[in-house]
């Protein structure tokens, strides 16, 4: 994604109360954009040092991600946070994507946390629930982390900037009760099956040596939705709704690759 820099000042707003959640599947789209955009939206906030950064905002048009940009504050962490959620007691599981904006000025890190309050004070609070994840790559990742039993019930999302002008962004957020999709902290690797969307989103196009044996495809709720082989290094998702879908992959020595994509 291009890193746009910022021209405008971060417009603090208070915290407003929302009802508890018990899941989550956000992809920003109904976000408004930009540095000044009134926040809290759609029941998230964010928690920075007021300043010349780090800043948290929206950005995007046909895809919207929330960027996080250390601007002259390298080394200042900021925080995502989600909308309050029903204290967590273990059964729920957390799935998103995150990668370096294109253009960034250097690397950072990307930790994940539960908090007490949705706001800077907040933060004292954060515990960590995942590893801390090195940002140094344009290319998407994708993890699912098990959220721990807590009283603590905002999940906070951590950025720090190694360098003046880093950047990220974090899309597609998924809360809900874990399944046999869950894979424990772990990002995609680069020997993994690769595919990608066809550009009119009517099927799965796969880029591999050998052909996989088998695909399974499960909605962010854990039903499994379609099942199958590959025709032609395709397969078939024109029947499904718009949504994030999870895909297990079999390959014909019996390894499994999880991955996940997004229908429009």
């Amino acid at each position: 994604m291009k890193l746009k820099l910022l021209l405008g000042t971060l417009m603090f707003t208070a915290f407003t109360a929302h009802a508890q959640v018990a899941t989550i599947n956000e992809n920003f789209e109904s976000f408004t954009t930009g540095t000044s955009a009134a926040w809290p939206q759609n029941g998230w906030s964010k928690a920075a040092p007021p300043g010349a950064g780090p800043f948290v905002y929206a950005e995007g048009t046909t895809d919207k991600v929330i960027q996080f940009y250390s601007l002259m504050a390298p080394n200042t962490a900021a925080y995502l946070i989600t909308p309050q959620i029903i204290a967590p007691d273990g059964t729920k599981s957390l799935t998103f994507t995150y990668a370096m904006s294109a253009g960034s000025g250097g690397t950072g890190t990307l930790q994940v946390g539960l908090i007490s309050t949705a706001n800077t004070a907040g933060t004292a609070a954060f515990t960590s629930i995942s590893q801390v994840y090195e940002l140094n790559s344009t290319t998407e990742q994708t993890v699912t982390i098990t959220v721990p039993a807590s009283a603590n019930q905002y999940i906070a999302f951590k950025f720090i900037g190694a360098a003046q002008h880093t950047a990220l962004y974090v899309d597609d957020v998924i809360y809900n009760a874990s399944s046999s999709l869950a894979v424990s902290d772990t990002k995609k690797s680069e020997d993994q099956i690769k595919f990608a969307l066809t550009a009119d989103h009517t099927a799965l196009q796969f880029v591999s040596k050998t052909e996989p044996r088998k695909i399974q495809i499960y909605s962010a709720t854990g039903t499994k939705v379609a099942e199958g082989k590959l025709k032609n290094q395709r397969f078939d998702v024109q029947t499904l709704q718009t949504g994030v879908y999870f895909v297990i992959i079999e390959g014909n020595e019996g390894k499994i690759t999880k991955s996940k994509f997004i229908k429009k």
